[in-house]
């Protein structure tokens, strides 16, 4: 293959390799506050209930 063609290749993986490096450099956690968790545990738990019931 021509030269040209390797570094096209190059570029690209380069190109590929640092977009993930950024994604996932810049992707935060979102902090969740402690009402708001219980919220999803108390939902969770009650839609958990309603599936057994519904088996039952």
């Amino acid at each position: 293959m021509p030269w040209y063609i390797w570094l096209l290749i190059a570029l690209v993986m380069g190109s590929v390799a640092g977009s993930l490096l950024l994604l996932r450099d810049t992707a935060n956690k979102m902090p969740i506050s402690e009402d708001k968790l219980e919220l999803m545990r108390q939902r969770n738990a009650e839609l958990e209930a309603q599936e057994r019931q519904k088996d039952e």
